[in-house]
């Protein structure tokens, strides 16, 4: 594992003493050291981190114990690994969170619904509560670019489809508008999970257009500021979700699922 050197721009904080030689065995220290100096230079997501051989030179510690300190801060996307191309402080990234709800999200399926019912309450307590931060903000007017996501999903229903990406872009559309990009991904998070779960789930009964129906729903009760009809609205599309999850009966241990083509989970 090795980096490029440092970008512009960042700081030499190594004072006077070498610090303390990492042993083998402080892996947890080793990672703590590496988020401060990342801290104590003020390197934003992206930018390079020293090479390896400056690591291990300004942290007093040799090569397996430094991999392994940035193998686990990667693992949570603290650090970046390129090959080839260098080191670099991570992005934010939820792609554990989404792991770790499908994989409990499977689990409940096989011994029970309760972990997927949560997952699902947990994402309508946030949506509710975005459509009345919306409102309360009043921010952008302007709602051209949820009819056009309507309007498709409204063709693709006539046509006896409801696309996820469809669904997904209008719920995305409808909080874009407050300006927070940590919304759409933890929101993301939820829906990923609930999208790698398709082919475990029973088909949705309901017809499409009524699924076009409840968005509508919700769209006009944002677009007139009526934050009871939206919230309410909101609460009945979710109902749809639990509806479909009830129809789900747990799975023997080890037994394979039928694979179906994927919808939409709301």
């Amino acid at each position: 594992m090795s980096g490029d050197g440092r970008g512009d721009g960042s700081a030499d904080v190594r004072g006077s003493r070498r610090p303390p030689r990492v042993r083998n065995g402080s892996s947890l220290d080793l990672q703590e050291r590496i988020k401060e100096l990342i801290l104590e230079r003020k390197l934003p997501a992206g930018h390079a981190l020293p090479t390896e051989f400056e690591l291990m030179d300004e942290l007093n510690v040799s090569r397996n114990p430094l991999r392994e300190a940035l193998k686990a801060l990667q693992a949570v996307g603290v650090v970046d690994v390129r090959r080839g191309f260098g080191m670099y402080v991570g992005r934010m990234s939820l792609g554990g969170l989404v792991d770790e709800l499908t994989f409990h999200g499977r689990l409940s399926l096989q011994t029970g619904r309760e972990s997927l019912l949560q997952l699902v309450e947990m994402r309508e307590i946030l949506e509710r509560g975005l459509i009345e931060y919306v409102l309360e903000r009043q921010v952008d007017s302007d709602f051209t670019d949820l009819e056009s996501v309507l309007a498709r999903m409204e063709t693709e229903a006539v046509q006896g489809t409801h696309s996820d990406e469809t669904d997904r872009a209008f719920h995305e559309l409808l909080y874009a508008r407050l300006g927070n990009p940590l919304v759409s991904r933890v929101l993301g998070a939820f829906w990923d999970a609930l999208h790698e779960l398709q082919s475990e789930l029973p088909p949705i009964a309901e017809e499409p257009l009524a699924m076009v129906h409840r968005h509508r729903d919700v769209y006009e009760a944002v677009r007139n500021g009526n934050e009871k009809a939206a919230v309410a609205a909101m609460a009945e599309h979710f109902d749809g979700i639990r509806k479909r999850l009830a129809m789900s009966s747990p799975r023997a241990p080890g037994k394979p699922s039928t694979r179906r083509a994927r919808t939409s989970p709301a």
